[in-house]
Order: structure tokens, then C-alpha cells, then sequence
């Protein structure tokens, strides 16, 4: 940052004192095209446009989309190895879930992916899924199982489905279909 003087003179308080000077320094931004916006007022006043600082999201991936028939047959007859993980909270996940899911809330998924295999079993009561392992993610509407399939990815794991439906579709299709799974 460049610093401009700018040069104060104070009248001095008696007529036999001499002004004195006093040297301001203050810091000066310089402003580049990428961070000016021109007023919409048409006044030709340039303000500056604040740059972002967050990561945005990989827009070239996203989870493959399971159906509520494909979340069936897997409730019905579960492969072994795979997992159907719920990452609603606790309080949500006691007015129901999906049968044969476990749970992860998302508000503790990332620490829970980095915990070693033994801590893992004793907090959440299952192994800890392989990073190949056939993983389904669900929530109550869709839009936390996508984050969690992002935040698998992002820790190396490879096989992940995301059941977008999630809680609600789940609910709906099983009362049509009269609970018949």
C-alpha cells in the first residue's frame, strides 16, 4: 500500500509562536479495474466491490441420484458392504428414518470421516465404511445428503449415491404404497 503526507498547519495560540506543522501519513488503497463498480446514479463515482474469499463448489461433479424403487430393493435386501447413512440430526432421525439406515449428522460427518476405525464403531455403533465401499446418502429434503456426498468425495471416497428424495419421498411413496416394502 502507498502512503500519502498530507501537510496540517495549526496557528499557533500565542502571536509569538511560529504555526506548527504536523505530517499526517495514511494509508491509500489502490484501486484496480477488477475491484471498481460504477453507482447505478450515474454519477461517475467509482465504489469498491468486495472480493471473495470462499471456495466455491466443484460445479463438474455431483452425486449420482438414486430412486425410491432402488432405495427399496436395497432396504429389502441389503448388500453387504453398503450403506444407506442418514445425516439428519439426531432429534430429526428419532421421528423416523429409512430401515437398515445408520446415522451421521452432517454437522459431525467431516470430523467423523477422519476418525480412526475403532473410535468410529464406539461412537456411532458401526464400522466405518470403506473409501470404496457403496455408500447412499439421505437427508429430510436432499440438499445435506448432496453435501455430504460433496464432503465423501473430498475425503477420498469413491462410490457414493445420493438419494434426493431423501426423508420426504420416502414417506410419501411408502404411505401410497401402504407401507408394503
Amino acid at each position: 500500500m502507498q502512503r500519502i503526507s498530507r501537510s496540517l498547519f495549526l496557528a499557533a495560540s500565542s502571536p509569538l509562536k511560529a504555526p506548527t506543522r504536523i505530517i499526517v501519513s495514511s494509508p491509500v488503497k489502490r484501486i484496480t479495474p477488477s475491484t471498481i463498480r460504477w453507482n447505478s446514479s450515474g454519477a461517475n463515482k467509482p465504489t469498491e466491490t468486495p472480493q471473495k474469499q470462499s471456495k466455491a463448489p466443484n460445479p463438474d461433479w455431483s452425486a449420482p441420484v438414486m430412486t425410491y424403487e432402488e432405495i427399496k430393493a436395497r432396504v429389502r435386501a441389503p448388500p453387504p458392504g453398503t450403506f444407506v447413512v442418514d445425516v439428519r440430526e439426531r432429534d430429526e432421525v428419532a421421528q423416523g428414518a429409512i430401515p437398515t439406515a445408520v446415522n451421521i449428522p452432517l454437522s459431525e460427518f467431516v470430523e467423523a470421516l477422519r476418525l480412526p476405525s475403532p473410535q468410529f464403531r464406539d461412537k456411532y455403533g458401526f464400522a466405518k465404511p470403506a473409501r470404496d465401499s457403496d455408500i447412499v446418502f439421505y437427508c429430510r429434503s436432499g440438499k445435506r445428503s448432496a453435501t455430504a456426498a460433496d464432503s465423501a468425495k473430498d475425503n477420498g471416497f469413491t462410490n457414493i449415491k445420493n438419494y434426493s428424495g431423501s426423508w420426504l419421498d420416502w414417506v410419501k411413496r411408502t404411505q401410497e404404497n401402504d407401507y408394503n416394502l
